[in-house]
């Protein structure tokens, strides 16, 4: 991925990074992708951690080795980088959104999705700068994952992170993890929302996008 790296970095102002950094969530991992983006990028880079990263239980192990990069891992957290911030999880879409009822674990599911939309909106609210850009994993909406098993939908995004978006007005979205979804979607307020899986690009010819806002 170096050449890669240093197109987008000759190219872009920042560089997103939506998670599935790893195959297992492993440090060694993490390592391997430093070692193609430190030469390489020159510009801003941002990050949220995907499913794989937290595969082995060393997601802050993962975060140490990106955060000796300087690539900014979002948690939660705003950060002013042209209005960038932050992270989401899953959770099912509109009248066949999961709801918190029924067994222990349906329950829990269901309330880290609520907990991670809350994050994201405490996140939205710090920002003060006039453009407003959130990054995730997971995807907000059901259009940008057209062509998945409807089946699995629950486990690819959340309607819940759509709702703050809308609400604080962002500019842009985007997310990965959805592996045979389409790129482009919009909020039901009309908010673009680019999927940047690499599954999902391999199509196109190159394994990022640059968008210009």
């Amino acid at each position: 991925m170096h050449e890669a790296f240093a197109e987008i970095s000759s190219n872009a102002d920042v560089l997103l990074l939506c998670g599935d950094l790893t195959d297992y969530g492993r440090p060694d991992e993490a390592e391997a992708l430093v070692a193609d983006i430190r030469p390489a990028v020159k510009i801003p880079m941002l990050a949220v951690l995907g499913n794989h990263d937290f595969e082995s239980g060393q997601a802050e192990l993962v975060c140490k080795v990106l955060d000796g990069a300087g690539i900014n891992v979002l948690d939660g957290e705003a950060i002013e980088v042209g209005g960038i911030g932050v992270a989401g999880f899953g959770g099912g879409f509109g009248r066949r959104m999961l709801n918190a009822w029924g067994e222990p674990l349906i329950k829990q599911f269901v309330q880290e999705s609520i907990r991670h939309a809350v994050r994201l909106e405490q996140a939205l609210a710090k920002l003060q700068t006039k453009r407003r850009i959130v990054v995730l994993h997971y995807s907000p909406i059901r259009a940008t994952l057209k062509g998945e098993h409807p089946e699995i939908f629950a486990f690819l995004g959340s309607s819940r992170l759509e709702e703050p978006i809308n609400r604080f007005r962002v500019d842009a979205v985007f997310h990965g993890h959805a592996h045979n979804g389409i790129l482009d979607g919009k909020t039901s307020t009309g908010t673009p929302v680019y999927s940047v899986s690499a599954p999902a690009l391999r199509n196109t010819g190159k394994p990022y996008r640059i968008i210009d806002l």
